[in-house]
């Protein structure tokens, strides 16, 4: 019921974020929760499943490979405030250097079905390897940013035979959040994401990813959020985001690094302090959470067969910010 009643309030924070919004922005379409309008850089398809009770859509795009096939196929997981459209460039890459790539919407994220679920890192693995199942891919290469790291890394404990190589692009869940700030509730994040239905904030959450916040870097994911929230029905996908935090923080996969059994490589900026919580943690505590490279390379000291690069000049988001030393890096450990 008080989700019900926070959810009524949703029209004042969007009148608010439009009287807000930096000049320009009032001429942003209102973007529907599946993002039904959004272009995608490669056709999307969609797997039915059933979860928890409920009938939803799983969409993904399937790109093969351009030419030259080498057989070999790569699976794209999303981090948590995005979804598949920002692997464009990525993909294209991949698939001109011969590779099959298959870019999932997790159920919660992009143009899948946002139903009101407990989330688990576990069931959006599962659904993962049964949309493999069904495209007919018994082995992958696994790539996840961010939070599609944490997801990367449940999947290939999960199905270590169906990874051949595991790439991990600043993952979050490099420390264990549970320790460093205190639970919230889902009410609490619920109204935070509520809250967030401000274009200028939008704009600055999303520059702060990047080393050296260009325009064309962070105004295209910023304005999916912002139109986003523009929709009525903005409130299911701000209650589908503050459940996927509870995921992210009630979940920890930093413990079981030493089990990976695939070769590994961390891929992170030098720059990133990305600290999902941090938010909630004691000012003492808190200048002590996001050194990522530090983090990475202790965790990549933990991997039976782990390597870290650290990439200078960088933030969160290598695959877009430094996207030549990206490829280098990921391709040289492909192609030893």
């Amino acid at each position: 019921m008080k989700f019900v009643l926070i959810a009524l309030t949703v029209v004042l924070i969007m009148q608010t974020a439009l009287v807000a919004a930096s000049p320009g922005t009032s001429t942003l379409q209102p973007l529907g929760i599946a993002l039904e309008t959004y272009r995608y850089p490669y056709p999307v398809h969609f797997l039915p499943l059933q979860l928890q009770g409920e009938d939803v859509r799983m969409a993904y795009m399937d790109a093969p490979a351009a030419h030259h096939a080498n057989g070999r196929t790569i699976v794209l997981l999303h981090g948590k405030n995005f979804g598949g459209y920002y692997f464009g460039a990525l993909m294209g890459e991949l698939c001109a250097a011969g590779y099959r790539v298959i870019a999932p919407d997790q159920i919660g994220w992009g143009k899948s079905s946002k139903p009101d679920i407990r989330y688990s890192f576990q069931l959006l693995a599962a659904n993962t390897a049964h949309l493999l199942d069904t495209l007919h891919v018994t082995k992958a290469v696994v790539l996840g940013h961010s939070t599609g790291g944490m997801l990367a890394v449940r999947f290939a404990l999960m199905y270590p035979e169906r990874v051949s190589q595991l790439i991990l692009e600043d993952p979050i869940g490099l420390e264990d959040y549970r320790a460093l700030a205190p639970a919230q509730s889902d009410t609490t994040l619920y109204e935070a994401e509520l809250r967030k239905a401000d274009a200028k904030a939008i704009r600055a959450f999303y520059a702060r990813y990047f080393a050296s916040p260009r325009p064309e870097f962070y105004e295209p994911l910023a304005d999916v959020q912002i139109r986003v929230t523009l929709s009525g029905e903005y409130p299911r996908w701000a209650k589908a985001s503050a459940l996927a935090y509870q995921m992210i923080y009630q979940q920890p996969v930093r413990y079981e690094y030493r089990l990976l059994k695939p070769p590994t490589l961390i891929v992170v900026g030098q720059q990133d302090h990305t600290a999902p919580f941090s938010t909630y943690a004691p000012p003492e505590i808190r200048g002590r959470m996001g050194h990522v490279p530090e983090l990475a390379r202790a965790a990549a000291s933990e991997i039976p067969h782990g390597a870290v690069v650290v990439i200078p000049d960088c933030g969160h988001i290598p695959h877009i910010e430094r996207s030549g030393e990206f490829r280098k890096a990921i391709f040289n450990f492909l192609n030893p």
